[in-house]
């Protein structure tokens, strides 16, 4: 029997060249994200490359709703051997001064709450069957701060931080646990930052289980962005997060 990815926060973007990276070596893909029928033509976009998948409409931030999309994904396919969690950031994105409790608190369900209930529905069945694989995806600003992306790097950091604590708890039980952090605009045509490229990026990680974290795009580049931003030369208005 093939293997199972289930790619959570699934687009058509980096989602997507994650889910033909793996599809296309044989995996069965399960995609979970809000939008029905935006899942139903990704769907269908993988089934005409041969690919077998199938959708579970979740809202992330719906924490039983997610759990039991997984859930639906498992009875589906069978064991899921590799969790993909990449939701794109919604709502409210804050400079460091701007950020309130409750800006705070929408990225946090979404990055950190949201990864935690997904890890917890397939973690059993990874011990119980011996082996599997989390990838948690952050963007950049998960490793440089940014004024202009507080809320959202807040989050994205303690979302990293638990990926490299998995990784080292999970690791003796024979669970691979990965970050991989996002330091590039996803753009088809794009060099490295082509969604197959990059989910062949991800496939490779998937294939060393020992690494706990891959890198993808130019993080002194950013770094230097977040300089000139903080110099007053470059508007908050004008950046948008990688991813």
């Amino acid at each position: 029997m093939g293997k199972t990815l289930v790619v959570v926060g699934a687009g058509p973007g980096l989602g997507m060249g994650v889910a033909r990276a793996f599809g296309r070596r044989g995996f069965r893909v399960g995609l979970i994200a809000r939008t029905a029928s935006r899942l139903a033509a990704l769907v269908a976009e993988l089934a005409e490359l041969g690919i077998s998948a199938a959708a579970f409409p979740a809202d992330i931030r719906d924490r039983a709703a997610l759990a039991a999309a997984l859930e639906h994904a498992g009875e589906t396919w069978g064991p899921i051997d590799v969790l993909e969690y990449s939701p794109s950031p919604t709502g409210a994105i804050t400079t460091a001064t701007r950020t309130t409790a409750e800006a705070m608190t929408a990225q946090l369900e979404l990055h950190v709450l949201g990864a935690v209930t997904a890890v917890g529905q397939v973690l059993r069945g990874m011990r119980a069957h011996g082996g599997g694989t989390l990838l948690l995806t952050t963007g950049v600003s998960s490793t440089v701060p940014a004024p202009f992306l507080a809320n959202v790097g807040a989050a994205m950091a303690g979302l990293r931080s638990w990926a490299h604590a998995l990784h080292a708890e999970l690791r003796p039980e024979g669970i691979h646990a990965a970050a991989v952090t996002i330091a590039s605009g996803v753009i088809p045509g794009a060099g490295e930052a082509d969604p197959d490229a990059i989910g062949d990026r991800y496939y490779e990680l998937y294939r060393q289980p020992d690494r706990v974290e891959e890198v993808i795009g130019d993080v002194a580049a950013f770094r230097a962005l977040v300089a000139e931003w903080s110099a007053g030369r470059g508007p908050a208005e004008t950046v948008v997060p990688p991813r």
